[in-house]
């Protein structure tokens, strides 16, 4: 009877565990997640990035929050800059030097000339982190799950019983 009771409890505890452990998002919905919210981390957003994750999070649910919003810890302020740099440095090399001159004002046309090469290489940049960080997150997520679920299998398999 005991046996029996400490059996069914083994069990219990065993299908929580499993439970606990199997994610409602795909490792696709997960390296996706991620890849949409380092292509937005990565764009010149102003600060409003984290209300457009905000809504993306809420409009869709198979979005995982968690792997949208580590995106800020992956390009933080301290990367951003380096990703800006970057980004003039491949617009320049898209854009010819002569610049565009839309009005005739200096100071105008150069912000001008700036943006469009900051933007152009930024998107681009922005596409190729996305398209990789995809790859990356889908196969770590995947890798993770297939750890834990061999460590869960190992911690609850059936004890061997020795005849005595």
């Amino acid at each position: 009877m005991i046996r029996q009771q400490l059996g069914a409890y083994r069990e219990r505890v065993r299908s929580a565990l499993i439970a606990a452990f199997q994610e409602s998002h795909t490792p696709h919905q997960i390296g996706l997640s991620f890849a949409i919210g380092i292509f937005i981390t990565a764009l010149p957003t102003l600060g409003t990035g984290l209300g457009v994750f905000v809504l993306l999070a809420y409009a869709f649910s198979w979005i995982n929050k968690v792997a949208l919003f580590s995106s800020v810890v992956v390009l933080n302020p301290i990367v951003k800059p380096l990703v800006y740099l970057a980004s003039y440095r491949i617009g320049s090399v898209l854009f010819s030097p002569e610049p565009v001159i839309l009005f005739d004002i200096t100071l105008i046309d150069a912000a001008i000339n700036i943006m469009r090469r900051l933007l152009i290489g930024n998107l681009i940049i922005a596409f190729a982190l996305a398209v990789g960080g995809y790859f990356v997150v889908r196969r770590l997520t995947i890798e993770y799950r297939d750890r834990d679920i061999e460590i869960i299998e190992v911690v609850l398999e059936e004890p061997r019983t020795e005849e005595r």
